[in-house]
């Protein structure tokens, strides 16, 4: 067995660098086969200045993520419910109404997809009005960027989160 001479640490005898500080072994110490006192390895504490390990990074604070304000069990209860709001649209808005009335949760998810249908009628609208620039740009670019929301928010649903949609959360009239 070899001896690390950086940190002590035992190692296999075909070893080149130490398992436990990386340091190379080149002039390294075999271990006496009866040690009267095994060397223990010295604890240090890790060195934040160099490259070789950085702490991870603190959770950002997001103020759009309301998942923290409900219940787990509420989440677990009525997710169904709240994906059927992104599914179906305005008919899965009202099946979630009716069937989970008592949710916070499928109360908040009935609220952004709301604005999620509100916002596709509106593109919509102007879609339909403005000649060949809604036409052929306005409402294709629309419908899609809500389409993908809505698929973001379904999958946010899927994994339990309450988090409100992206562009549609900065539409003041819709608050």
């Amino acid at each position: 067995m070899k001896i690390c001479p950086n940190c002590g640490a035992q190692l296999d005898d075909s070893a080149i660098f130490c398992t436990t500080c990386g340091a190379k072994l080149d002039g390294f110490q075999q271990q006496p086969q009866q040690p009267a006192a095994v060397p223990m390895p010295q604890q240090s504490a890790p060195n934040y200045g160099q490259a070789q390990y950085a702490p991870p990074p603190a959770p950002a604070f997001d103020p759009y993520d309301h998942t923290a304000e409900f219940d787990p069990k509420d989440i677990s209860d009525n997710k169904v419910f709240a994906m059927v709001c992104y599914l179906l649209s305005f008919i899965g808005i009202i099946i979630a109404l009716l069937a989970s009335k008592d949710s916070e949760y499928a109360k908040f998810h009935v609220r952004q997809a709301l604005k999620l249908t509100v916002t596709e009628i509106l593109v919509v609208i102007v879609g339909a009005v403005v000649p060949f620039l809604g036409w052929f740009i306005v409402l294709p670019v629309g419908l899609i960027i809500v389409f993908v929301l809505e698929i973001i928010c379904f999958f946010q649903v899927c994994s339990g989160k309450a988090k409100e949609p992206a562009i549609i959360r900065n539409l003041g009239f819709l608050k």
